[in-house]
């Protein structure tokens, strides 16, 4: 990736979301099932211990929300910080989910006294400073998003927030908050699964500049491995090939297709099992990434497919710019023809009409000669 730089651990690149600066390991680590969201929540130290052995292996950026826990989660996570070096860790949480029900929903405020309100809470929740990448969770439709990103951009000239995100955003939302003040990133729903759904807002991202965070690039845990043979046998034939031949899990398979998608992306697993601690093991995150970027490829460099693909569209589209350039030489030569063939009237009613002329002076010459 043109933008990647390793990071002091050597095992996972960083990229760049956004053009404000903002960089971040390639893989981030989702925090919210620590303490519990589709889990149990496990032990406070065994948790601050899966985020240090994630920092060891050289994930950076962490990801977390005031409704997780809710507001556990973030005490959490500020408990770890505590024992690592802050400069070296990208957080980002969340505002404006005020309540979360399965029942009844969500009920979300984003009116300005609440987001300066939340930023407080958070900072004081994480022990920090500073957050660098703060998020709209969801969209409040009943305050416009021209007074949200203003305040926004307060925080960040205040010093508390360092770099704006959105998150469930429609692509209007997304330009009209980035004329306010440029976002970084936007944080989306990104499995293997999904492939076109997200595709305007994919390009307005890649358009203006922004960087994406795909969560759940597990599928809720659905990639896990046994999970997705379980529930889709028909292709459980597949994976068994693939981790034959490659060393290759579901959950490799759905990572280096999300890896795939850009040197603007940067996924965050999140944790969900206590048995697994999905997102850093390490035979997930530092010896098998190496072989989830080559199974990202799959292929295509070795042979030489991609090449051959770019090849034939290219030969493609000289053919059909032929095609259009005949076509229009045709219908030039036929507009041509159609031309002429009036000319050729034209000079023959002229011609016969000059003969008439000759006959005239002919007749007129012989009357005025005559006795």
């Amino acid at each position: 990736m043109g933008e990647e730089q390793q990071n002091q651990s050597g095992v996972i690149p960083r990229v760049k979301l956004g053009t404000q600066g903002l960089a971040v390991s390639m893989l981030g680590f989702g925090c919210m099932g620590l303490t519990g969201i589709y889990n149990y929540p496990v032990p406070e130290d065994v948790d601050i211990s899966i985020i240090k052995q994630a920092i060891d292996i050289g994930i950076t950026f962490f990801d977390t929300s005031d409704i997780n826990g809710p507001k556990s989660n973030e005490l959490l996570v500020g408990k770890a910080l505590k024992q690592l070096p802050r400069e070296n860790v990208q957080l980002a949480t969340e505002f404006d989910i005020v309540k979360s029900d399965p029942a009844t929903g969500i009920a979300i405020n984003g009116i300005s006294e609440h987001v300066r309100a939340s930023v407080e809470a958070s900072l004081k929740r994480l022990d920090v400073d500073y957050i660098d990448l703060y998020y709209q969770h969801r969209v409040d439709t009943k305050t416009p998003i021209e007074d949200i990103m203003g305040e926004l951009t307060k925080l960040v000239e205040e010093g508390k927030i360092k770099y704006i995100g959105l998150s469930g955003a429609s692509p209007e939302t997304i330009r009209r908050a980035h004329v306010v003040h440029p976002v970084s990133a936007i944080k989306m729903k990104w499995p293997l699964w999904t492939r076109d759904s997200k595709d305007e807002i994919i390009s307005l991202c890649r358009e203006l500049g922004i960087g994406i965070v795909p969560y759940s690039p597990l599928g809720r845990g659905f990639f896990d491995g046994r999970t997705v043979a379980e529930t889709v046998p028909a292709i459980s034939f597949l994976m068994e090939k693939l981790d034959q031949k490659y060393g290759c899990t579901p959950a490799l398979l759905s990572l280096a297709w999300v890896l795939h998608q850009g040197d603007d992306v940067a996924p965050i697993p999140e944790e969900k099992r206590r048995n697994t601690r999905l997102a850093v093991r390490e035979k997930l995150y530092k010896s098998s990434i190496l072989k989830a970027k080559e199974i990202l490829q799959f292929k295509m460099m070795k042979t030489g497919l991609a090449n051959k693909i770019e090849e034939k569209r290219v030969m493609v589209e000289s053919l059909m710019a032929t095609k259009r350039d005949a076509a229009e030489s045709v219908a030039r030569l036929e507009r041509l023809k159609m031309r002429r063939k009036k000319l050729t009237k034209k000079l023959k009613r002229r011609i016969k009409d000059f003969k008439k002329l000759q006959t005239l002076e002919a007749e007129l010459t012989s009357e005025m000669s005559s006795p």
